[in-house]
């Protein structure tokens, strides 16, 4: 791994074992985030972004296998979905398991098998999920690039990832569907 990468991965991973927030570049959007089994840290969150607690935060897990660890029943037809995305998908699940009680709203949890060499470094570093949920203050326009981010954004969390600030991988939201135990999905968000 280049060193500038790995650095910058080992830097990010102290700063969410230590409950802290991050800024940082996702498959989709840029993000704020933190360790999504540390509720202080999701608290964190909705503060920085000024956002309800009744609007649940999104998390990121670093492969398809650790789907089990975070649902407590994944529908057959889930991986079937996410092997068939042709872009970032995320998912509600009906119920959710070993996370922050503040992520959901309910105990449904919404959960994207990141794709972003980044993330997914973190993620498998860290050993646990992140939250993620969009650069922007609640009811904002999202950032589509890290140049859009508010300052006041970058002011309320705890660290910025300090690479791809120049990079457009793919600015727009993932796809959200809402998948229930009888293998049917509705679409929430294309």
């Amino acid at each position: 791994m280049e060193k500038q990468f790995e650095e910058e991965v080992q830097r990010t991973v102290a700063f969410l074992k230590a409950g802290k927030t991050i800024l940082y570049p996702t498959d989709t959007i840029w993000g704020v985030g933190c360790d999504a089994t540390n509720s202080k840290a999701c608290e964190k969150v909705y503060i920085a972004k000024k956002r309800p607690t009744t609007k649940s935060l999104i998390v990121l897990v670093d492969s398809i296998e650790r789907l089990n660890d975070y649902v407590v029943n994944v529908p057959a037809i889930a991986y079937d979905l996410i092997k068939a995305a042709k872009k970032p998908l995320s998912i509600i699940y009906t119920e959710g398991k070993n996370l922050a009680k503040n992520v959901s709203a309910d105990k449904t949890v919404c959960i994207r098998v990141v794709e972003h060499d980044f993330c997914k470094e973190v993620i498998r570093q860290l050993g646990k999920p992140i939250t993620s949920t969009s650069a922007n203050l609640s009811g904002q326009p999202s950032a589509l690039t890290y140049n859009d981010i508010s300052e006041e954004m970058k002011q309320s969390v705890d660290y910025t990832v300090q690479l791809y600030h120049d990079v457009m991988a793919r600015p727009k939201s993932s796809t959200i569907i809402r998948l229930f135990e009888d293998n049917t999905f509705t679409i929430v968000r294309n």
